[in-house]
């Protein structure tokens, strides 16, 4: 297993783990920074001091019982719909591909792709925030036209800019053409198995 610390979009830390159990079977993890308790209490108080300062101002008890519902509501629905700890894409050579989300509530989503289904995995990249950014995606083969692609998967969404180009290329450099400024990289699927 190997791991490596790299930073996300956002500034955050974040863990790539490299698990290979076979040789066309490997796992790819990405852990984000848990939930700071610190950061959570402090959009706490300030939503809950705007609620009080609105209730002095209108005498309306209501406005703190809403500022209590809506932190918790929102709290709820980012816990268990928006803060991912852990995304993890298990490769393996003859199936298919699985992702799988885990969520800061212990929620998981894991979604299934037959190999059959996959054309490539390719760098993407666009524009976030004034900055380029690369991300991995999956081509899903069009099933009325071979040739065509049907859907583009985005992986390891809740970093959206991981080292994609370390987990595919590191181990191929000389023989992948990396080009930073080309619309897609199409890296053959193969050697994603293998590298």
């Amino acid at each position: 297993m190997e791991e490596g610390m790299y930073r996300a979009v956002s500034g955050g830390r974040i863990a790539l783990q490299r698990r290979q159990y076979s040789a066309s079977c490997r796992e790819f993890s990405v852990r984000c920074p848990r939930l700071q308790l610190r950061s959570l209490s402090a959009a706490t108080c300030s939503v809950w001091l705007a609620a009080y300062g609105l209730f002095v101002l209108s005498q309306n008890s209501m406005v703190l019982s809403a500022a209590i519902f809506i932190t918790l509501i929102g709290l709820i629905v980012y816990l268990h719909f928006v803060k991912i700890d852990q995304e993890s894409l298990l490769v393996i050579g003859s199936l298919g591909i699985q992702m799988t989300s885990s969520y800061a509530s212990g929620k998981e989503n894991t979604t299934f792709i037959e190999m059959s289904q996959v054309k490539d995995v390719v760098i993407n990249e666009a524009i976030y925030m004034q900055k380029v950014i690369y991300y991995l995606c999956i081509l899903l083969q069009d099933p009325r036209e071979p040739h065509g692609v049907s859907e583009v998967v985005p992986l390891f969404q809740a970093v959206l800019q991981i080292p994609a180009r370390r987990i595919i290329c590191e181990e191929r450099k000389p023989s992948v053409g990396w080009f930073p400024h080309s619309c897609f990289l199409v890296q053959p699927l193969e050697e994603l198995i293998h590298c």
